[in-house]
């Protein structure tokens, strides 16, 4: 089996034979006996010979194919560069953003068509201010509902370290890599792109702040995300790195915010809020999630969590209170063709009240 230090290994013979202001590696990903990396030159003469050799340095190591994305290397950058770097795993693995990169700015964000305000795109960021309080449950579910209301629905899984989408939707396949950019995995008509894609096992991220920011300009810059109407962020908890990056990278988002009826949650959330407003971000409205559990017997609510929060919420931040969502699971079964864990169907009572949820966002947003 091919390791990936035999790999770089490899890797490392073909590039010594260049001075590291012409030419670096990074980003090398093994995975049975596949290998792809990306390779950053200064000329674009050197790359079919430099393919060429890296292809059979990595055969005589053990490789079965070699997928080389190249991309122009900026000069003087050659240094910071030269160490390949990656994590083995999945079968596509976004390159990390970096002065070598391709990814320059939009203010803080990246120079890319879909960013542009004049593409339409609505961008719509999930927050809450603490963890626990069911986001993305929120995120899946608006997503799925504006799909089903006939929309073109992305969504990125920003929370880093704590990502879940892909699990909560019941996706069990990886991205592929078309002409170098990444496809989104599509699953009830939405495109859905997630770090969980790329690690192996449930394995934990530890990445320091700026890492996280780097993944998520990634999540624009290597994606091929086709035409939108929405793309929705499901936000990591809090007024962290991720969340001040969406702030910069994309000054046009609106937010929602999720809270449960406690009054903690939401007196944290009202942080969230408080940085949407600072950041000059529309507040769309307020979901109240786990407002109540209908009883079983006599279909009477009963507020487990208290009551009121969201209203409060709402108020605070002079949004409006979009929705009161009730605590249980969907009425799903593991034997459906379309089985996941967290999405409602359209028909529940709870699924109804995403579609009205949906409604009140294209009515808001305009399309």
């Amino acid at each position: 089996m091919l390791t990936r230090e035999q790999a770089l290994e490899a890797v490392g013979e073909v590039t010594a034979k260049y001075s590291a202001d012409s030419l670096a590696v990074r980003d090398v990903v093994v995975k049975d006996r596949q290998v792809s990396m990306t390779v950053l030159t200064a000329s674009e003469e050197v790359r079919p010979s430099l393919e060429a050799a890296l292809r059979e340095a990595l055969a005589r190591a053990g490789a079965e194919t070699v997928h080389c994305r190249f991309r122009a290397l900026d000069g003087g950058a050659g240094a910071a560069a030269a160490a390949p770097q990656g994590q083995a795993g999945g079968k596509a693995q976004p390159a990390a953003a970096s002065s070598t990169s391709p990814v320059q700015g939009h203010g803080a964000g990246l120079d890319n068509p879909l960013l542009d305000p004049a593409s339409g795109v609505q961008f719509i960021a999930v927050a809450s201010g603490k963890g626990g309080v069911g986001k993305s449950t929120v995120t899946v579910n608006l997503a799925v509902a504006l799909a089903r209301k006939g929309k073109r629905v992305g969504i990125i899984d920003a929370d880093i370290y704590g990502f879940s989408v892909p699990d909560m939707m019941g996706i069990e396949n990886r991205p592929e890599i078309v002409n170098e950019r990444v496809i989104p995995i599509e699953r009830f008509g939405v495109k859905v792109m997630s770090m969980g894609f790329f690690v192996e096992d449930n394995s934990p991220i530890v990445w320091r702040g700026p890492m996280l920011g780097k993944m998520l300009r990634n999540f624009f810059a290597e994606i091929e995300w086709g035409e939108l109407d929405y793309l929705l962020l499901d936000l990591p908890p809090g007024t962290g790195d991720v969340a001040l990056d969406v702030h910069q990278i994309i000054p046009q988002s609106k937010e929602i915010i999720v809270t449960t009826p406690h009054a903690t949650a939401a007196f944290v959330a009202a942080r969230a809020g408080a940085m949407a407003i600072k950041t000059k971000h529309e507040i769309i409205g307020v979901v109240e999630n786990m407002s109540y559990y209908k009883c079983s017997k006599c279909g009477e609510p009963e507020y487990i969590f208290g009551r009121g929060g969201g209203a409060r919420l709402a108020e605070s931040l002079h949004a409006e209170l979009m929705a009161q969502i009730p605590l249980g699971q969907p009425d799903n079964h593991i034997s459906e063709p379309d089985f996941s864990p967290s999405v409602y169907k359209a028909e529940s009572e709870t699924g109804e009240l995403y579609l009205n949820i949906a409604e009140q966002v294209i009515q808001k947003c305009g399309r």
